[in-house]
């Protein structure tokens, strides 16, 4: 061989010998096996993966129009998610802005995940014994099935893996470490920690034992300098996580019962007081390792104890990876909701221990290492590809060596085509769907998903839920989506709903579509839409109101029916909030409001310069104390981007108010009147809340982007301008800020209710309650020693003076507090 043919050769052997050319290989390995799945794959996602994917979209789409140096545009940013940290969603922007809006593109951060995870695997393995382990540990990251099976759907439980073995590597690399480098370690574990908080917040559960073991020995040594390197890692990470925490940690904390609690009862789940609920995760390990690549590396293991008699290498790297181990099972466990998702990230640490145990196998044994190794690479194969036909399947499952999950090859689903079909019928308007299903393959989170993907111009929500608010659903929404035979659900409230609109006069059957499992997917559209837009062919720069149509008369405190019809370029209409003021001839005092958008904020135009007519099919509320009489109506258009108002020249039609005549039939409220309605009775307090808040909950399907808050905020911002003392107002501005969490408004006109209606102590308690909501404990303080003036012996009013003691640090004062109230619960 000639001496340059010789150079290459080494050289080529040194190539293939480095390790992160073996590292790039494997991850490779992974992402060839991935995109090929995926690229063959015809299916829709689920449940959770395309609430995911939405989230995904709503970020892409706040940082197209980012505003880096605009406080607002973040606290926006941060309120785009409110249950789930954000972070995976912000990573998957730039995939989907350079290959387009689909599950498949935002799949691809999953390559960015697996390059982190697998490097951190390598990293820790060859820090804790050597570079042999760390590579072995992370080729098994890459077979093992759980991992390709979460590596294929858009989830979060796998980038919180990649994140917290990071962290944990920084971790222990900050652990051994000495000089300067210990402050590399460190900062490098505040942001890899903080990044993993804001991915998932179940980070917490696997790094907290460790951290803590390390912390305390750290101060039982008196190392004061690490002492003070792990508090500046903290602060680090604090940094990252808490602009998104502090922001949305009330509903963080009330998904609790909703997302945990209430998901354990209905999925069975056993309780914490049963031991399955301890032992759940170790009867479930043949799902995350094949019993053989488990039984190889004990067995190896202990042999080698044997052979040496008793003695074990490595002893410190193993008692720190059980540490690990031991205490994220035992938080595992201790949640009341179980899903092996939930203990992906324990799964990379236990690749180190049993690619450890496969190293420890005698040299005359190496076969049964690599074959190992090869077995489980083919098993993965098999998994994820059809290969070799139906007996590979039942030879697997009869083995126990995984279940197969395979590309859907079958009939394409609908769910574009249903999207399609919708715009096409309203082009001009946002519409909201009823999804009655509730099955895996359409439901309202994956239907809304494909909506969002045309740009968001459809909506699902889920409806028949509670048979209370079957008569509201019907009445609120113009779209229905239904299925024949399965639809997932024996609830009686989507039966009832399901039938209602199948037998409804109101309703017609729009269109079906042939659904896979040989089933008929159904949209039901109502005869007489709410909204009906058309184009107008002559222009029309202001708004104007052409008609209005009401019956002669009506008795007060009931639902009254009213035609508005509009017209006006796209954009005034757009962005118009319409002032609309029943009121008596002769005595303006005496009125009702019908303040709202345009079509309810509907309305979405791909030529805003083009002129249109709106005709709207809705309802308004003069209230029940109205005296009878003669009624017309004024109209002041408001303009929601640049502030412009001008009167609106109204038509002759009026109202008497009889309370002895016959109730007209009319369509459900509009949600502005709605939210007004219920803002009305929050003077009662601690009483009315919880069905206020329940019918907010309702109505929030109605409206997926929660625009008749901001709508309401306008109108009663202007109206409370020229009116300043109007208490129903205030409370309804305020009412209207709270539920757009934006704690200075709210905070701003809360002080002005607690100053109109200074002696109800409910009013200083919602100032105090949202004062506590925006960080301030000694102005809820404050606010609360009112109403405690006022009624001393209210329990929740006692409850949140000694919450903003605790967040001022009085643990004295909160200890006496509780004391006091806790023999009242």
């Amino acid at each position: 061989m000639a001496r340059n043919d010789k150079k290459q050769f080494r050289f080529l052997v040194r190539f293939w010998q480095n390790d992160l050319v073996i590292l790039g290989c494997i991850w490779l390995l992974g992402t060839i096996c991935d995109r090929v799945w995926l690229a063959r794959d015809r299916t829709v996602p689920e449940w959770d993966q395309t609430h995911h994917l939405t989230g995904s979209l709503n970020y892409l789409h706040a940082l197209q129009q980012a505003q880096w140096f605009f406080g607002e545009w973040w606290r926006e940013l941060w309120m785009l998610s409110s249950k789930n940290p954000p972070l995976t969603y912000i990573a998957t922007a730039p995939f989907q802005q350079l290959f387009g809006r689909n599950p498949d593109s935002a799949m691809l951060v999953t390559l960015f995940f697996s390059a982190i995870l697998l490097g951190s695997v390598y990293r820790l393995g060859k820090l804790l014994f050597n570079r042999q382990v760390g590579l072995i540990a992370a080729f098994l990251c890459v077979i093992f099935p759980s991992f390709y099976f979460f590596r294929l759907q858009y989830l979060l439980d796998y980038p919180l893996t990649a994140w917290v073995v990071a962290s944990f590597w920084c971790l222990t690399s900050w652990r051994g470490s000495k000089g300067k480098r210990q402050w590399l370690w460190a900062l490098g574990f505040g942001v890899c920690l903080g990044l993993a908080i804001l991915t998932k917040q179940s980070a917490f559960f696997f790094l907290v034992i460790p951290g803590i073991w390390l912390l305390l020995s750290r101060l039982w040594q008196r190392r004061w300098g690490q002492v003070a390197q792990a508090l500046v890692a903290l602060g680090v990470s604090a940094c990252i996580f808490l602009p998104w925490y502090s922001t949305n940690w009330i509903y963080f904390l009330g998904n609790y019962q909703s997302g945990i609690a209430a998901a354990a009862v209905r999925e069975g789940d056993p309780p914490l007081n049963n031991w399955a609920a301890w032992t759940y995760y170790l009867e479930k390990l043949p799902e995350f390792v094949p019993w053989f690549l488990f039984i190889i590396p004990i067995v190896s293991f202990l042999l080698f104890i044997l052979k040496n008699k008793g003695r074990i290498l490595y002893r410190s790297s193993l008692s720190w990876l059980a540490l690990f181990l031991g205490g994220g099972y035992l938080f595992c466990s201790a949640l009341v909701n179980k899903d092996t998702r939930y203990v992906l990230p324990l799964l990379p640490v236990l690749a180190i221990l049993l690619a450890y145990g496969l190293t420890l196998l005698p040299k005359r044994w190496a076969m049964l290492r690599w074959g190992t190794l090869g077995l489980s690479l083919v098993l993965m194969l098999l998994n994820l590809f059809p290969l070799g036909g139906s007996w590979t399947a039942m030879a697997l499952q009869t083995l126990h060596l995984g279940r197969p999950y395979y590309p859907y090859r079958g009939a394409e689903f609908p769910h574009t085509e249903v999207v399609e079909e919708i715009i096409e019928t309203a082009p001009q308007l946002q519409a909201t769907v009823g999804v009655l299903p509730v099955t895996a393959k359409i439901n309202h989170n994956n239907f809304n998903y494909y909506g969002a993907l045309a740009d968001f111009q459809v909506y699902g929500r889920e409806v028949g839920v509670r048979e209370r608010y079957v008569e509201g659903d019907a009445r609120s929404l113009d779209w229905f989506l239904s299925k024949t035979r399965d639809r997932g659900t024996d609830r009686k409230a989507e039966e009832q709903l399901r039938l209602r609109i199948e037998q409804s006069p109101d309703f017609q059957l729009h269109q079906t579509w042939a659904f896979p499992d040989s089933s008929t997917l159904q949209l039901y559209h109502r005869k007489v839409p709410s909204v009906v837009v058309q184009p107008l062919a002559q222009s029309v720069p202001r708004v104007r109101l052409n008609r209005a149509t009401a019956p002669q008369s009506a008795p007060p405190g009931v639902p009254v029916p009213v035609t508005y019809e509009w017209s006006g370029s796209g954009e005034a209409l757009q962005s118009g909030i319409v002032l609309i003021t029943w009121e008596e001839k002769g005595n303006p005092q005496n009125r009702w409001l019908h303040d709202r958008a345009i079509a309810q904020g509907r309305l979405q135009f791909n030529s805003p310069s083009n002129s249109f007519q709106v005709t709207e099919r809705t309802a308004m509320f003069p209230q029940k104390t109205l005296p009878p009489g003669d009624y017309a109506v004024t109209v002041t258009y408001l303009n929601r981007e640049t502030g412009e108002t001008y009167p609106i020249a109204t038509p002759s039609v009026q109202i008497s108010l009889n309370p002895n005549v016959a109730v007209p039939p009319a369509p459900e409220l509009d949600l502005v009147t709605q939210m007004r309605n219920l803002a009305a009775d929050l003077p009662q307090g601690i009483d009315a809340l919880e069905r206020v808040f329940d019918e907010i909950g309702r109505i929030n399907q109605y409206d997926p982007v929660q625009d008749y808050t901001q709508q309401a905020e306008l109108s009663l911002a202007y109206r409370l301008e020229r009116e300043p003392d109007n208490l129903e107002w205030a409370y309804g501005l305020a009412f209207s800020q709270i539920l757009q969490e934006d704690v200075e408004g709210a905070i701003a006109a809360l002080q002005n209710v607690a100053q109109l209606d200074a002696q109800n102590p409910f009013a200083h308690a919602y100032l105090a309650f949202v004062y506590l909501y925006g960080w301030q404990p000694k102005a809820a303080q404050n606010a609360i020693q009112t109403a405690l003036k006022l009624e001393p012996n209210r329990l929740e009013f006692q409850a949140i003076d000694g919450i903003s003691a605790l967040m001022q640090g009085n643990v004295v004062k909160t200890w006496r507090i509780w004391q006091e109230i806790k023999p009242k619960l």
